[in-house]
């Protein structure tokens, strides 16, 4: 185990190492950008109600997380959710017009008397 591991198991984990306030700082807004940049991340804003927000704060502590992250994940998860049911959808749509498109020349071929030339 290299000593990067080491201590990425040992003293990051149990708070030996970086959670002292001599060690903490409000970021810059030029790290604060770069680091929405990295991530992908927009500031929005949105109107909630007080009792969801005080809900959504009571789940986040219950997870030890913050409760715009949870926000966020929650979004992510419906998001996620909501885009397969979509494309399962479309794709059970496109199948069954796939069907049916077979059932019309299956119709067509049968409906054929032998010997009879198609029309080009």
């Amino acid at each position: 185990m290299s000593e990067a591991e080491k201590h990425a198991n040992t003293e990051w984990d149990d708070g030996e190492l970086g959670r002292d306030e001599k060690y903490v700082r409000r970021a810059t807004a030029e790290e604060e950008s770069s680091l929405e940049d990295a991530l992908g991340l927009q500031m929005i804003s949105i109107r909630l109600q007080k009792q969801l927000i005080e809900d959504l704060k009571f789940i986040a502590t219950a997870h030890g997380v913050g409760y715009q992250p949870l926000m966020r994940d929650i979004l992510n998860r419906f998001v996620e959710h909501e885009k397969k049911l979509i494309i399962s959808h479309i794709i059970s749509m496109k199948e069954e017009e796939e069907r049916q498109r077979l059932e019309e020349e299956k119709k067509s071929r049968a409906s054929k008397k032998p010997g009879q030339k198609k029309a080009a």
